[in-house]
């Protein structure tokens, strides 16, 4: 079983209370880790680091290249040790070794290189040409806020926290980040990497602990310029409460119940494995799933054939055999939620048709508690509550529609924004449904196809500002406009006149 302290100013430490808390490997029910508790002294610790290291230390000096320099070599550290990372990614959350190897690792390592990159090359202050009145020249700054600090949630711990660090880091910030208690492992392991890569003591912080006491700090401390979270809305709002009270800036990543539209001249082929992808991918335990497929009402029963097939020879097994396309959920208790919400489809629209229920036959060493079959109901009003409540598990609701602007009113009668999809061969009526959408990200013919030089973010009550991209670096900095007067004597200081009497 693997020990994990907590990161604090550089080192690796116990939490001052000695207290510590056990991971399971949610594929077993295992132990997996015995990771240090923080509590808030120790929030308040990781926080004073970051603040002495970006008060006194040399980071925020540092130019954006040098930075960059560092950045890069995180990445080329996270690179060498990926198998390790991965095993951790999939042995701690549950996800397949699948997508840890090729998605999770691969993930966090394109965010550190773009936000290299954005430090590198992104201009830190605009020149502008010279005002004739009042004479003077002007530029603008791109400064650090100063002290950021990120929660970040169990479902993808790790390129989560990429999400959060890296832009902060390239941004010339010191950061605290807190992981989730489930998913703990794969973040703290990541001090290792900073202490490798030379990162100065105090710039970055991680600290695993209850959100209701860690995490409460990070969001309300008056020593927090900037706070950011990923999670769901009700936490959220909390979050939005807490920052409030010194009117720091937040970035909120939260909720969504997706819509993917399926037109009636997709592709059935490859919209089939767009809709299952969208759905099923972490067995739907990702934000932006496309859990609502909107299918037009000529191909609805051909597609919702094809939906069933594929679905049933998907394998669920030992996340970490190659071969398993969905292992286990996060825990006992997110099968549970899924089964409520699986009864209350049942209640709302009737049997499912296929899943609906804990798969059999897997082998004696799993733990059969954790898993669960993925789950389609068809012929689903779009005002059922598991057509509007985000269920994070493995269930499709397949919603018919019969023209393009129902398909785009559907889509929008959501309290959420956060992504979607529009599967057709024609492009242009594609995009045209994708720029109606209330939405902060559309797939055309694909989904779950983020990349870091590209914003992610959502409309409505899936949250504010944007991660990744240059709007995700922009985020981490204050604007600053200085304005140097080119005038030599008082006469041209025309402005001034404004006043009665001399000046």
């Amino acid at each position: 079983m693997a020990d994990q302290k907590l990161f604090i100013d550089g080192e690796y430490v116990d939490a001052a209370s000695g207290e510590t808390f056990t991971t399971y490997e949610p594929a077993t029910n295992t132990p997996y880790a015995e990771v240090a508790k923080a509590s808030r002294e120790d929030a308040e610790r990781a926080i004073k680091a970051a603040r002495r290291a970006f008060d006194e230390g040399p980071w925020p000096k540092m130019s954006g290249a040098e930075r960059a320099e560092k950045l890069n070599k995180v990445a080329d550290l996270i690179e060498a040790n990926s198998a390790k990372f991965a095993e951790a990614e999939a042995r701690d959350g549950g996800g397949t070794i699948k997508k840890a190897t090729f998605a999770d690792i691969p993930g966090g390592v394109g965010a550190f290189r773009w936000f290299a990159r954005c430090a590198a090359e992104q201009p830190e202050q605009v020149d502008r040409e010279p005002n004739p009145f009042p004479p003077s020249t002007n530029y603008v700054r791109y400064e650090p806020h100063g002290v950021t600090t990120g929660v970040i949630p169990w479902n993808f711990p790790f390129i989560m926290a990429s999400w959060k660090i890296a832009p902060s880091l390239a941004a010339g910030n010191c950061a605290v980040i807190k992981p989730a208690s489930y998913t703990s492992v794969s973040a703290l392991m990541l001090g290792e990497i900073f202490q490798e890569a030379d990162i100065p003591p105090g710039v970055i912080n991680i600290v695993a602990g209850p959100g209701g006491t860690v995490g409460e700090e990070l969001a309300s401390s008056p020593l927090v310029d900037k706070t950011a979270f990923t999670g769901s809305t009700e936490v959220g709002r909390r979050i939005m409460q807490l920052a409030s009270g010194t009117v720091k800036p937040t970035t909120l990543e939260l909720g969504g119940k997706s819509a993917n539209i399926v037109l009636d001249d997709a592709n059935l082929d490859i919209a089939a494995a767009a809709v299952l992808f969208g759905t099923f991918f972490h067995n739907g335990q990702v934000c932006e799933s496309g859990t609502r497929a909107l299918v037009h009402e000529s191909i609805y029963d051909e597609l919702v054939d094809l939906l069933v097939e594929r679905a049933s020879k998907m394998v669920i097994g030992d996340p970490l055999d190659f071969a398993s396309d969905l292992g286990p959920l996060v825990s006992r208790g997110q099968v549970e939620t899924v089964e409520r919400y699986v009864k209350l489809g049942r209640d709302e629209v009737g049997e499912p048709v296929c899943g609906g229920s804990r798969p059999e036959g897997l082998p004696d060493n799993l733990d059969h508690e954790a898993f669960y079959k993925p789950t389609i109901f068809t012929q689903v009003p779009n005002s059922a509550k598991i057509a509007q409540e985000e269920i994070f598990g493995p269930v499709l609701c397949v919603i018919p529609f019969s023209t393009d602007d129902e398909a785009v009113a559907i889509a929008n009668d959501s309290i959420y924004g956060l992504a979607g999809g529009v599967q057709s061969t024609n492009i242009e009526r594609a995009q045209g449904i994708a720029n109606r959408m209330r939405t902060g990200t559309v797939w055309i013919n694909d989904y779950h196809m983020i990349t870091p030089d590209k914003p992610f973010g959502g409309y409505k009550q899936s949250g504010i500002g944007r991660e990744l991209g240059v709007e995700g670096y922009r985020a981490y900095q204050q604007v600053k406009h200085v304005h140097t007067s080119t005038s030599t004597t008082k006469e041209e200081y025309l402005q001034f006149s404004a006043l009665s009497g001399e000046i």
